[in-house]
């Protein structure tokens, strides 16, 4: 009986010792330093990110005023080479004696000059 008794005894304090609890204090798994530089990082990006789409964008609206220049240099070269072939159409000596003789001039070879080119 003794022994059971001392047997309950060694029970009772094995539960008092096994019911007390300790108080774990866990540390977060990302330290508020980690966090900062998280979120400069992630600041960082997006503002390169933006900075380099409103560069492109720059250089985007600058290339399609390139190629309009181009365009209307290019239609200015035809404009200028039609009016070229116009000219030399128009400046035939057919065409000249033509209008001359319709305004009334007449040939008079002592009033001729030769100008060469």
């Amino acid at each position: 009986m003794l022994a059971r008794k001392i047997q309950q005894q060694n029970l009772q304090q094995q539960d008092q010792q096994t019911t007390v609890q300790t108080v774990v204090v866990r540390k977060p798994k990302i330290t508020i330093g980690e966090k900062i530089l998280f979120v400069a990082f992630a600041f960082i990006m997006t503002v390169t990110a933006v900075k380099i789409i409103s560069n492109q964008y720059a250089i985007y609206e600058v290339n399609k005023d390139i190629q309009k220049m181009n365009t209307a240099i290019e239609d200015q070269y035809r404009v200028n080479n039609d009016l070229k072939v116009q000219v030399s159409e128009l400046s035939t000596y057919e065409r000249i004696w033509e209008k001359a003789s319709k305004l009334g001039l007449k040939l008079n070879e002592n009033n001729v000059k030769v100008v060469q080119k």
